[in-house]
């Protein structure tokens, strides 16, 4: 017996013994996973949406979702050009919260359905043209004001009312506190043009006890903008005022062109109202269907940071420098707030021409800013957004339809016609060949073939001549290498759907750039429709913003050096790599010195020559890699990464345009860089993350990881791939989609001898 009990005894120890080991064990694995998730969760701690709210930025710190319809933002009421998204960090007074913003354009617009909390009855009928008349602007400041992923918050000092600010994906949600027995309103104003916009036809209506609505016509940058909204409120109205084209109204009607309403509400039911908005470009209807139920503020707040932190998660980087981890996530949060979700919740959008389109199979977007954004930002969302990319290549083909031209520049459903070429063409391009087909590929060639074959913006005279006089257009030069390039891109196209002659055609018009290439100065210049004569006198840093030059937003100097599609001949007509690369070296050592009465405010962040606050420079300096001296890459990409990126308001060096500045950052900083992006490589720059880690469309991870990397070892010494020897300057989306790991090794001075190897 007494054998049987301490062999009971033993027993009983190992089952204890065995149960506290797989106690320790979940613990330690719910550790683990409570670390990941924790991982995950915070990542939205490094995002600061102020930055590039100062500067030339042109950011907005409002609330809004990936990719989101609306974007709830304070805005200041100052039309001048840095105060294009609504709001600059240089203001402190407040003239209320719109709904649509735009992320760092250089052109104002939107700022739309503009709600103020107030705390006393104000006059209406003013309706001024400047904001120092406005009754219900408010001072605030930066210490009592908060921006995190999906949410905002500030304090109106004169109003005495704390505001805070989130969204889902069709509605915001406002949160005014009021003190204690102050009086309760919202003012609504449709009339006062933000922006560089006008009214154009207006109305506010009350529907019932708890619920506005009304429309928004107006023309600016989009010319016919549509935005229909309803608002309803926690509380009930108790007494309200009308005002149409400056008059008290008791109801409006279909011909106001500018209207405000004042709303108030009982005092003596708390503190709080709340308030949600839903808009729609088709009807009002549509903005009642797009309205989420309930007024559970804290609970969308914390779903917009959920949602935030998963798009953030999809690149992950280590790095013991927190202020690199806060540039790094600022530019993935900046990368996905544009292009902007359009159709409504039952699919319908309108069109420019005011037909109303429904979006069965897809999501219909708009603020497509197309001449930054196929740089980086769309290669960058093949990447992180991959399952959004067709959605934005179907909504191009969508408004090819109407005019049988691809889009240019569309916002809020209208094209703008801003900027040269036509975009959308290697976008389309780039996402077929990565593999991305939810959409017709022969409608797709069709559209970019017959936008191509036209004649309009200056296309008649390359079809004519083979290049663009300067003589016949302005901005000949930039508008010619840029329809070489967008050429290319339908020549790839037609090649894998085995159009041939098609093929041979878009090829050899793509060499366009031939026309223009001055071997005695290095520059692309001018060319007069003899075919002979340049264009006299030339100074390579003379800049004449939009008219009367032959460069876009810049000069020869930032603009010669666009031919990503055939670096190799632009090398050959340079005469050699050293004559190449040492003009390649002068861009960025040049006198920074720009020349002209007008130059254009767009040449900023310049390093020498080299503007980093515009794209035509965002490929240059990965240039290097193809001319045999890839340390001046990775030399240039640092010192661009070091110095045009910072975590003040001040912290971008130019205009966002809707993510391509941050698109940038986020790939170089990784050490990738897609120079041209239909071509579905990507350039090796100089990572400066000890390890960043892409979680791939596909499931799969592709890591990148540099040893040694630091402020001073910017350099490669050697690299591996999956266990491999490495020694190329390049990396084909295939391979990353593929998986695996890029491991480099870092040093602080320059091995001349990797990455030569491809050249």
């Amino acid at each position: 017996m007494k054998f049987y009990k301490i062999n009971m005894l033993n027993n009983q120890m190992k089952h204890v013994s065995l149960l506290f080991l797989l106690v320790v064990f979940a613990v330690s694995c719910n550790k683990s996973i409570s670390k990941k998730e924790t991982e995950v969760q915070f990542l939205t701690k490094y995002v600061n949406p102020f930055i590039g709210t100062g500067g030339h930025g042109h950011t907005y710190p409002g609330a809004t979702v990936p990719f989101g319809m609306l974007q709830v933002s304070p805005v200041n009421g100052v039309s001048n050009w840095d105060w294009c998204s609504g709001y600059h960090y240089s203001d402190s007074v407040a003239i209320g919260f719109s709904h649509l913003s735009l992320s760092g354009t250089g052109i104002g617009d939107l700022a739309d359905i503009l709600f103020m909390p107030v705390n006393k009855e104000v006059d209406l009928t003013i309706m001024p043209s400047h904001r120092d008349s406005l009754p219900y602007k408010s001072a605030y400041n930066h210490k009592n004001e908060k921006a995190t992923p999906g949410y905002y918050q500030v304090l109106l000092e004169d109003n005495k009312v704390n505001a805070e600010l989130t969204t889902s994906l069709r509605t915001a949600f406002h949160k005014y506190t009021f003190n204690e027995s102050e009086k309760q309103s919202v003012v609504i104003d449709l009339g006062f043009a933000i922006n560089w916009d006008k009214a154009t036809n207006t109305l506010i209506q009350v529907e019932d006890a708890y619920t506005v609505s009304g429309y928004r016509f107006s023309t600016g940058w989009a010319k016919n903008q549509k935005v229909f909204f309803v608002a309803k409120f926690s509380k009930p109205i108790a007494a309200y005022s009308l005002v149409s084209d400056k008059q008290k109204v008791e109801k409006m009607d279909s011909t106001t062109v500018k209207s405000a309403a004042q709303f108030f509400f009982n005092e003596n039911e708390g503190k709080e109202l709340l308030v949600k908005v839903a808009l729609s470009s088709v009807s009002i209807d549509n903005a009642k269907d797009n309205l989420d139920e309930g007024f559970d503020f804290e609970s969308v707040k914390t779903q917009a940071e959920n949602t935030w932190n998963e798009a953030l998660s999809t690149i992950q980087v280590e790095s013991p420098v927190d202020s690199l981890k806060t540039i790094f996530y600022t530019a993935m949060y900046h990368a996905q707030l544009a292009p902007v979700t359009f159709s409504d919740k039952n699919g319908q959008f309108r069109k420019e021409n005011d037909s109303i389109i429904t979006a069965k199979s897809y999501t219909a977007y708009s603020t497509l800013s197309l001449w930054d954004t196929f740089r980086a930002e769309h290669p960058l969302l093949s990447l992180i957004a991959a399952d959004r990319v067709s959605d934005m290549v179907n909504t191009m083909l969508e408004y090819y339809s109407t005019k049988s031209i691809l889009p240019v520049w569309t916002l809020y459903g209208n094209e703008t016609n801003t900027m040269t070429g036509y975009h959308s063409i290697p976008v389309i391009v780039e996402a077929y060949l990565k593999g991305i087909r939810g959409f017709d590929a022969e409608k797709a060639y069709e559209a970019m073939k017959t936008t191509m074959m036209q004649d309009e913006r200056g296309l008649k005279h390359y079809k004519k001549y083979g290049y663009i006089p300067y003589n016949l257009l302005d901005e000949s030069v930039t508008i010619t290498l840029e329809y070489a390039y967008n050429d290319w891109c339908v020549a790839q196209m037609a090649k894998a759907l085995g159009k041939e002659a098609d093929y041979k055609f878009f090829l050899n018009r793509s060499k366009a750039y031939q026309y223009l290439f001055d071997d005695k100065t290095g520059f692309m210049r001018g060319k007069a429709e003899d075919g002979v004569s340049w264009h006299e006198p030339f100074d390579a840093k003379y800049s004449n913003h939009r008219e009367h030059t032959d460069y876009t937003e810049g000069n020869a100097w930032q603009h010669s050096w666009f031919l990503p599609h055939d670096v190799e001949d632009f090398i050959k007509l340079h005469g050699s790599n050293d004559l190449f690369t040492d003009r390649l070296e002068q861009l960025f050592t040049e006198s920074s010195e720009i020349t002209g009465s007008n130059v254009s405010a767009d040449i900023s962040g310049l390093i020498g020559q080299y503007a980093h606050g515009n794209e035509p420079s965002h490929h240059i300096a990965y240039l290097f890699n193809r001319a045999g001296k890839p340390w001046r890459t990775q030399y240039w990409v640092n010192h661009i990464l070091k110095t045009q990126y910072n975590t003040t308001p001040n912290g971008l060096s130019g205009n966002e345009d809707c993510g391509q500045m941050s698109a940038w950052y986020v790939l170089s900083s990784i050490g990738l860089y897609p120079m041209n992006p239909a071509s579905t490589e990507y350039e090796i720059g100089s990572p400066v993350f000890k390890k960043s880690t892409i979680t791939l469309p596909n499931g799969k991870t592709f890591t990148i990881k540099a040893e040694n990397v630091s402020d001073k070892n910017i350099y490669i010494q050697s690299a591996t791939l999956n266990g491999t020897l490495f020694n190329q300057t390049n990396i084909s989306h295939k391979t990353i989609l593929n998986g695996g790991t890029l491991h480099f090794v870092m040093g602080n001075t320059p091995n001349k001898n990797w990455g030569t190897k491809n050249q």
